[in-house]
């Protein structure tokens, strides 16, 4: 029994653009209806809220409404902790997404926890027959595992910028991702990404991105957005959030219901 394919993987492999939804309610039934809408990934932020990383049966949970859909789970975790991201792979997860790693240190070490074999040496993942492996019924488990993972890292602060070339090489790092609200941070203009200064940090996040072969994500404000950051060469692009969805749909109901 062969290991399930990890579509997103396939997608950035082939230089094309992936479409996802962060979902802030963790319920199964909202990575479903997201999966039939033909999103390619749907976000779960276990950095800011949601359920522990280390909460394997809530995964398993939202993993298999992914499943059934043929979407992929993006799973964000709150640091790049080697048991934790051996934790949300073993669950069946593909797609790590590191947050904050300021560091090539810190996204090596975590690429090490993701995979059996790193550059031609031995990584640190844990063998074991868990969900990810079909409960050991997978077949030549190790090497088809490593060839499905993607391991992916949020740069949002000062420091990830001025590192940004020693992050971009190490060996099998899947994607980066520019965070312009922790980088209006880290760069003293609190919640204004349209500050001059961390535009300037998200292009160097994405030139460098590009001039390294490394695939490169963003947020998008609308489809004119998306299809601007689609021509500038990103790849992994987060287009809404489901309380979002809901706040637009439902949020000023009762102004509008007044105001008739």
């Amino acid at each position: 029994m062969n290991p399930r394919e990890n579509s997103l993987k396939h997608i950035l492999d082939a230089g094309d653009p992936a479409f996802g939804v962060l979902d802030n309610t963790y319920t199964p039934a909202a990575v479903e209806l997201l999966g039939e809408f033909g999103f390619d990934f749907v976000w779960i932020d276990l950095e800011h809220a949601g359920p522990s990383p280390m909460d394997g049966e809530r995964l398993d949970g939202l993993l298999r409404a992914a499943e059934l859909t043929d979407t992929e789970l993006l799973v964000r975790v709150p640091a790049g902790d080697p048991a934790m991201v051996r934790k949300v792979l073993d669950a069946g997860a593909r797609n790590v997404f590191l947050s904050r790693a300021d560091t090539a240190a810190d996204v090596r070490e975590a690429v090490e926890a993701a995979y059996f074999e790193v550059d031609g040496e031995p990584g640190n993942r844990g063998l074991a027959g868990p969900r990810a492996a079909r409960y050991g019924r997978a077949e030549n488990y190790p090497a088809t595992e490593d060839e499905e993972v993607v391991v992916g890292v949020t740069l949002e602060t000062a420091a990830a910028v001025e590192n940004i070339d020693d992050i971009l090489s190490v060996p099998q790092l899947g994607f980066v991702f520019a965070g312009p609200n922790d980088l209006s941070v880290s760069l003293g203009h609190p919640g204004e990404r349209d500050h001059p200064d961390v535009r300037a940090a998200v292009e160097t996040i994405r030139d460098s991105a590009l001039d390294h072969g490394v695939p490169v994500g963003n947020l998008t404000a609308g489809m004119d957005d998306v299809i601007e950051k689609v021509d500038d060469g990103y790849q992994v692009l987060n287009v809404g959030s489901t309380l979002g969805a809901l706040t637009g749909q439902f949020g000023d109901w009762h102004d509008r219901y007044e105001n008739q």
